[in-house]
């Protein structure tokens, strides 16, 4: 299995290097050469099968040259209370609820982020490298949290954070600014998280190669956090396919959605033959991939809104580049294009074949912050369960399906109270967060690329 850009101006490589290089040198976004398909009666083997053994069975079709899986993945969730990814009902007459904040951080970016840590060392492994690892995210919310955590300690790797000033809820801040580690380091950034992203992606740009070390990403445009979160898409299928849901056919999957990772590895579950139904992309306020899917159009240039969902206030959906090349049938030089124009005019539009094609795997919609309040209210009185503000923008859109629950209700306490009216719910032990504050740095975008340098010697 090889790995290939989105912008087709650098050779192919291996799984292994293909995470450990997490950009590719052209810019673009590592992707199969071509999708796996899934083995005749698959869904059926993996049916009896726990997560770790279902996530080691469907990786090894990515990564054949990591060898049997199954201690990895038994490890990489071992810290998640309870099963990592149940398909839940709460209700009769409410859509299925795909739960994905069972691990440590008590959000999805978990299912991916404690297996990544464990890719990136068998990777150096594999490749016989020996520099150490600096590890460089940009995070809207809770992908910082989980890279933090699932790095945290781990030898030869250095980990640095980059989150907006004002863009994250205060749990979500406490989270990152009292994380422990030797080798860890968090930053504010005084700006929104297109500017925390955009300053990131310079420094990988500009980055020379070292003898020293390899600069990476626990972002979503790595390779090895994209493979993880399909697994979870394959696993919630078994277990709806022998549910009495069953007789709905095909599930269409509701994806409350920022920066397209989560949602692009429900398509590459569709590629290898998962019959989902579509793929509905919710977003919040800041709908430019609503507006990307339904006109071809994307266009960032609009003001960011803060709203009571910040992992979703993001204008410059990485991951949606990845969707781009496959939906333009991997046309790489359409895909740079495209790329090049929304880095300098902020805006491009897909030919009338790739936009089609989108529309055909993709529906789109978005509801603001009301909307998703009024549904967290509705569904605590029908039901008893509280969910967060961005799993509520998807199920405030749903009425079948599967509802795909991004993160604990407790690390939005806010939003989630006065919907319910200040209501008491539940919170995990890991979000009370009573541990003293160890970062408190903060730098203007422009400031980025100097304190990478400072925090990793380079």
């Amino acid at each position: 299995m090889h790995y290939i850009s989105t912008r087709g101006q650098t050779e192919p490589v291996s799984g292994a290097e293909a995470i450990l290089q997490g950009l590719a040198p052209d810019g673009g976004l590592f992707v199969p050469e071509q999708i796996p398909v899934l083995p005749e009666d698959f869904i059926k083997t993996i049916t009896p099968m726990d997560y770790p053994q279902r996530a080691a069975a469907v990786l090894s079709l990515y990564l054949p040259e990591f060898g049997d899986l199954n201690d990895m993945m038994r490890e990489a969730y071992a810290r998640f209370d309870g099963a990592p990814a149940p398909l839940a009902e709460y209700a009769e007459d409410v859509p299925l609820f795909l739960e994905l904040w069972h691990g440590p951080t008590c959000a999805f970016k978990d299912m991916a982020l404690q297996v990544l840590p464990r890719l990136v060392g068998k990777a150096k492994e594999l490749t016989g490298e020996k520099r150490e690892i600096f590890i460089l995210t940009a995070t809207s919310g809770d992908t910082g949290k989980a890279a933090l955590e699932g790095f945290r300690d781990v030898s030869g790797t250095r980990v640095l954070v980059f989150y907006p000033e004002e863009g994250v809820s205060d749990i979500q801040k406490l989270q990152m600014v009292t994380q422990e580690g030797d080798n860890v380091g968090v930053c504010a950034v005084q700006g929104d998280f297109d500017d925390a992203q955009n300053g990131v992606k310079r420094v990988f740009s500009n980055a020379a190669r070292s003898e020293r070390y390899i600069l990476t990403s626990a972002n979503s445009i790595n390779l090895g956090r994209l493979l993880p979160q399909i697994v979870y898409y394959v696993s919630a299928y078994a277990d709806f396919l022998y549910s009495e849901r069953a007789a709905g056919g095909h599930p269409d999957i509701y994806v409350p959605t920022g920066n397209f990772g989560n949602i692009l590895a429900a398509l590459f579950a569709k590629r290898m033959g998962v019959p989902l139904g579509r793929l509905i992309c919710v977003s919040n306020k800041n709908n430019v991939l609503t507006d990307v899917i339904d006109s071809g159009v994307y266009d960032r240039n609009r003001p960011l809104v803060k709203t009571t969902s910040p992992s979703m206030d993001i204008l410059v959906s990485s991951n949606f580049e990845r969707a781009v090349y496959l939906l333009s049938g991997c046309d790489s030089a359409f895909t740079r294009d495209c790329m090049q124009k929304l880095n300098t005019t902020g805006r491009y539009e897909l030919n009338a074949a790739t936009a089609n094609a989108m529309r055909s795997e993709f529906g789109a919609a978005w509801r603001d912050d009301r909307q998703a309040e009024d549904c967290i209210r509705a569904l605590y009185q029908k039901t008893g369960t509280v969910i967060d503000p961005h799993t509520a923008t998807a199920a405030a859109v749903a009425h079948d399906g599967i509802v795909v629950a991004t993160a604990h209700p407790g690390k939005f306490p806010e939003a989630v109270s006065a919907a319910l009216d200040g209501a008491a719910f539940p919170v995990p032990e890991a979000l009370t967060l009573k541990k003293p504050r160890r970062f408190f740095d903060s730098v203007a975008p422009d400031g980025i690329e100097a304190y990478v340098k400072r925090f990793f010697g380079m």
